[in-house]
């Protein structure tokens, strides 16, 4: 019982002191709180964003990959290495190997025709961030999109290039509204096409997947593109999961047939397997997540080293008030707990506006960058216990202090 009651007693001096010193815990609390906003902001943003990679590449399956003329190449602060890049993939070679690759699987070719285009509707258009691509009948399997309204490519307009376009679902929002496209014209850049389909929403992390975008017959794309020697980009999707690697063993066979390759000469392609880019980008995501630790734990040293001082301060001022506490019968462990206390109650204030921001700013980072919203109970609760084990480092010193402090010489103290 009196333990309980010395701990109430500790909690209710800790609460009137920092009552008295306002300002000075304001200013400490507020140190404390962008320290922790940093590091539960940063480490919430980029858990979001992994979550929304891992989902967006997930939805082309765990049995597909690409086959492309260069590596993925995607770093961060200059780290990695620079990706390979060979020669162009023909579209003669694209289509003779969607023709000859006879290993259970859906094969699919594509290429950009451009990757800022406009799209125009009327006196409606959008900005010149569209991506216009060339696909066929198998795009939207490999590339895992699903249409919400109307339907894929006939097998006609694939072989006569025919001006018509499956958009994506942001296209769709800004031109038309609540209007239904289907058969509509569009200008896609100087060309007019027929709207034969819409996207489902999609989203997009990072800039990949996403709905942003214009899908046209392969032909078409071939036809209008000012890219020279452009490369095309063949996907493949494996009837059975258990039999990926068989598959890209196959392909890469078929494909080194085609490309003229001698037994001993390497491979002029990369293959890469779906969850590749998310893998790769979750990976440099590292350094982003190392930053923001160091960020906030320099700004967290800070605001244990201006906690501390306050303390110090905190035992000069009430000096007098100890020496009363001490003669009235209050013991150096009950001295020692109410500093300790008042350390923990001043960085948990701050701690508890720091996490609450820090959860508000890292999911609107991520949601501007294309993740989705997440309770990071992992890092409020780091958060939280970052605070209290500063409280209790920064208050040490000081609570040693003033539970040394003779009672005497206390009640002289002016």
């Amino acid at each position: 019982m009196a333990t309980t009651m010395s701990y109430s007693e500790n909690v209710k001096v800790a609460l009137q002191s920092v009552k008295s010193n306002k300002l000075r815990t304001f200013l400490t609390a507020i140190i404390i709180a962008i320290g922790l906003m940093a590091l539960v902001g940063i480490l919430t943003s980029i858990d979001a964003i992994e979550g929304s990679l891992n989902n967006t590449f997930s939805s082309m399956g765990a049995n597909s990959f690409t086959i492309r003329n260069r590596g993925i190449g995607i770093r961060i602060g200059g780290s990695g290495q620079k990706p390979k890049r060979f020669k162009p993939i023909s579209y003669q070679e694209a289509l003779e190997f969607k023709n000859t690759f006879t290993f259970p699987a859906i094969v699919s070719v594509n290429t950009f025709a451009s990757f800022a285009g406009t799209v125009k509707y009327g006196n409606e258009k959008t900005n010149p961030n569209i991506s216009v691509l060339g696909a066929d009948e198998n795009y939207l399997l490999t590339g895992g999109y699903k249409l919400a309204l109307g339907r894929n490519f006939s097998q006609a307009e694939l072989e006569y290039g025919t001006n018509v376009v499956i958009i994506g679902d942001e296209i769709k929002t800004r031109l038309f509204k609540m209007q239904d496209p289907t058969n509509q014209l569009i200008l896609v850049g100087s060309n007019k096409f027929k709207v034969i389909g819409v996207f489902a929403p999609k989203g997009s992390s990072m800039g990949f997947g996403g709905d942003k975008v214009c899908v046209i017959p392969l032909l078409k794309a071939k036809q209008i593109m000012t890219i020279q020697n452009p490369s095309y980009t063949i996907s493949v999707m494996s009837n059975d999961p258990a039999q990926m690697e068989f598959a890209i063993g196959e392909a890469t066979g078929v494909f080194r047939n085609i490309r003229s390759l001698n037994a001993g000469d390497d491979n002029n392609f990369e293959i890469t397997k779906s969850d590749a880019i998310a893998q790769t980008l979750v990976d440099n995501l590292k350094f982003v997540r190392i930053g923001g630790i160091a960020i906030g734990a320099i700004t967290l040293i800070g605001a244990a080293i201006a906690l501390m001082n306050i303390m110090i301060v905190s035992v000069t001022e009430r000096t007098r008030e100890i020496g009363i506490r001490k003669a009235i019968g209050a013991t150096p462990q009950v001295i020692r707990r109410q500093f300790l206390i008042e350390a923990t109650v001043i960085c948990l204030m701050g701690g508890v506006t720091g996490v609450f921001l820090g959860i508000l700013i890292g999911n609107l980072l991520s949601i501007v960058m294309g993740g989705s919203f997440i309770m990071p109970w992992a890092w409020t609760i780091l958060g939280l216990a970052l605070c209290v084990g500063v409280g209790l480092l920064s208050g040490f010193y000081p609570a040693l202090k003033a539970s040394k402090l003779d009672p005497v010489e206390s009640l002289r103290y002016e």
